[in-house]
């Protein structure tokens, strides 16, 4: 079932045409890259779809509903999460503490008085946590953690939102090569087993060709290629504009 729908969508910063006429889809259960060279385009479609930039023409269906326009806030309780290429989360808070401030702010609890914050919503915490497999270190201080591991408790920060999609610029930068297989799987797993629709871009060919339902790749703003990862591996012009006229991909 086809949960977001992206429609001619273009995109414009002053003589720059960062966007254009980019269409796609994600189904739930669906992992999708959106792949290609610096400056293509991945980061600008990214902040369209989570109203971070107001499209200049074409539609972003959301259980068909457009969301153009609408702020980022009012798009995330629609069921859409998103992850950052640079993990933001709350260093000087516990792991659970980062994931029960997602929970409040789901179940809108963020300004009650009336209970501690601490208090509320610790079970379905530490499941999250135990679904990231970050469980074992609820109490530690995320300014300690190591990198690979906050990439974890953005994942589950993610999840309490309950989204049914999710956009992960760049999930794996920063990485050491075995966290990035480590992250992506776990992705995965999550994704079959809850059933979102993931729409992720990616720089390590390995990560996007292993994980990836389909592949999708812009170029100056254009969407030049869609597939299997094995069809856009062998497409010609992929080659060329991504990586070079000479280059194969392993």
């Amino acid at each position: 079932m086809t949960i977001l729908g992206v429609e001619h969508l273009e995109k414009r910063f002053g003589g720059v045409h960062a966007v254009r006429d980019v269409s796609f889809a994600v189904a739930a259960g669906e992992l999708v890259a959106l792949i290609g060279p610096n400056g293509a385009g991945k980061t600008t479609c990214f902040n369209m779809l989570n109203g971070q930039l107001r499209p200049d023409a074409g539609r972003v269906l959301f259980d068909g509903r457009d969301l153009a326009g609408m702020p980022p806030r009012a798009i995330a309780r629609l069921g859409i999460a998103r992850t950052f290429q640079i993990t933001q989360v709350w260093s000087s808070m516990t792991v659970r503490e980062n994931v029960q401030t997602a929970l409040l702010a789901r179940h809108r609890q963020i300004f009650s008085f009336f209970v501690r914050a601490t208090e509320l919503h610790r079970d379905e915490a530490d499941a999250l946590l135990r679904d990231v497999g970050m469980e074992d270190q609820a109490e530690r201080p995320c300014a300690v953690l190591a990198y690979g591991d906050l990439k974890r408790v953005e994942l589950a920060i993610a999840l309490a939102g309950a989204p049914r999609l999710l956009l992960m610029d760049e999930p794996t930068a920063g990485m050491a090569p075995r966290e990035r297989i480590e992250l992506m799987a776990l992705t995965a797993r999550l994704v079959r087993e809850r059933g979102l629709g993931v729409l992720f871009t990616e720089h390590d060919m390995d990560v996007v060709f292993a994980h990836a339902d389909r592949v999708l790749v812009l170029d100056r703003g254009r969407l030049i290629a869609a597939g299997t990862p094995a069809s856009v591996r062998d497409d010609v012009k992929v080659r060329e504009v991504y990586l070079g006229s000479g280059a194969v991909f392993a």
